[in-house]
Order: structure tokens, then C-alpha cells, then sequence
């Protein structure tokens, strides 16, 4: 009776270990993704900027917030005749603000008073022929005179389409550079590209300020180069 137990438990623990065997047995689609190597590479170029983007300000005080509005509109006006000489397209320039706000006075031990009215219109201008940006701050500041200020002044890339598949490329090449040399270092077998994340790095405009030229000295706007870099993380399956 024993023995007849036995031989039964023994049966079943067989049939257990062969469907155990085949439940874990894995599709050879699985099998390449169980094992993978991950390579991260980033790949850069370098590029000219190819436009300038300039911030200027109108800004007026005025007695009343009317006077000062409308002083404001004059010089407004005659900055964008000076743009347009410049041949800087109507498309490329356009109003960021307008404000018409109250300024106080601060007598000592009294209540602040109204001094006058400041009106300001403030500009945001991309110059695209960039051999003529230093001319076109000229004739913005001549235009506006001391009614108009000069924000900030900074070449950037306007398409960066081209530099950016440039440095896509580099950054794979680097990358299966890489995973083919851990491959023969290690012994092992490139499979299949199982995964891809790509990471663009923005680029950095450097901002950089003007003022009226003087005594006939033109001003001059250096382009200098930018950085575009392109980072990757790239999954291989391996046998």
C-alpha cells in the first residue's frame, strides 16, 4: 500500500516538472530581449548663427498719461521706418507691450505725489541678414535717441534642422562604436536595436547689450558659434 503511494507521488512530481519545464520555456523573441547591452553617446556640431534677435524699448515721460502715450506712438513710429529701411521685414518685428503707467515722487516726510505719466512699447526684432545687424541697433537708437533702449542683442539659430541630424548622427555612430567594442571585449553577440531616447541640449543664445554709437563708430555684432548636441541612449539585445 505503501509502495503503490510512493510510486503515485512520484508520478505527480514528474508531470509537475515537466509542465514547469515547458511554462518556462521562452519564445525566441523574448529570449533576445532578456539579455541587452545600453550605450549612451551624445554627438555635437558647431554652427553660425544665422539671425539676430534684438530687444528694444520706447519708453516717455509724459504729464499726462495721453501726452505720454502719444510721444511714445512718435518714436514707436519712427523706429519702424528705420527697421523697414534697414530691410528688416515687417513679418520680423513685432509689439511685446504696451504700458502707461503712473510715476511718484517721494518728498521727505509727506504723501508720495504723481510726477508724470511713463508710456513704454517694447519690440521684439529678428535681423536675418546678419552682416547688417550692428547697422540696423544704429538706426534703431538714432531714430529713438534717448527715448529708445537697447535690451538685449543675441545671435541665434533660426534652423537648426541641418545641425541637429549632424549631431544625431555622431551621436549614433559613437554609440555603436561603443557597444561593438564592449561586444568584442566581452565575447558577446549584437542583436537587434530594442530600444532609442534621444535628448536634444537647447541652444544657448548669448545676450549681449548696445548703446548709440559714437564719435562714428559702428556698431558691431559678433555671431561667434553655437553648440547643437544631441544625446542618445541605445538598447541592443545580445547572445
Amino acid at each position: 500500500m505503501k509502495t503503490t503511494k510512493l510510486r503515485s507521488f512520484a508520478a505527480i512530481a514528474i508531470a509537475l516538472s515537466l509542465v514547469s519545464g515547458v511554462g518556462l520555456a521562452m519564445p525566441a523573441s523574448a529570449a533576445d530581449t532578456a539579455h541587452y547591452i545600453t550605450i549612451n553617446a551624445t554627438g555635437s556640431t558647431s554652427v553660425v548663427p544665422d539671425a539676430v534677435r534684438i530687444n528694444a524699448t520706447v519708453t516717455v515721460l509724459g504729464t499726462t498719461s495721453k501726452l505720454a502715450l502719444a510721444d511714445a506712438s512718435k518714436t514707436s513710429a519712427a523706429v519702424r521706418a528705420a527697421l523697414v529701411a534697414n530691410k528688416v521685414s515687417t513679418k520680423d518685428f513685432s509689439t511685446q507691450s504696451i504700458t502707461v503707467y503712473p510715476e511718484y515722487s517721494y518728498p521727505a516726510n509727506s504723501t508720495p505725489v504723481i510726477s508724470g505719466y511713463r508710456a513704454s512699447q517694447s519690440f521684439n526684432i529678428v535681423v536675418r541678414k546678419t552682416a547688417t545687424a550692428g547697422d540696423v541697433v544704429d538706426a534703431i537708437v538714432e531714430a529713438g535717441g534717448d527715448n529708445v533702449q537697447i535690451g538685449g542683442v543675441s545671435p541665434f539659430v533660426s534652423d537648426d534642422a541641418k545641425a541637429t541630424t549632424s549631431a544625431r548622427y555622431s551621436a549614433i555612430y559613437k554609440a555603436k562604436a561603443k557597444a561593438k567594442a564592449y561586444a568584442s571585449l566581452l565575447g558577446i553577440k549584437l542583436g537587434k536595436v530594442i530600444y532609442i531616447e534621444e535628448s536634444s541640449s537647447p541652444i544657448s543664445y548669448p545676450i549681449m547689450y548696445a548703446s548709440a554709437k559714437a564719435d562714428g563708430v559702428a556698431t558691431q555684432v559678433d555671431l561667434g558659434e553655437q553648440n547643437v548636441t544631441v544625446s542618445v541612449t541605445v538598447r541592443w539585445s545580445i547572445s
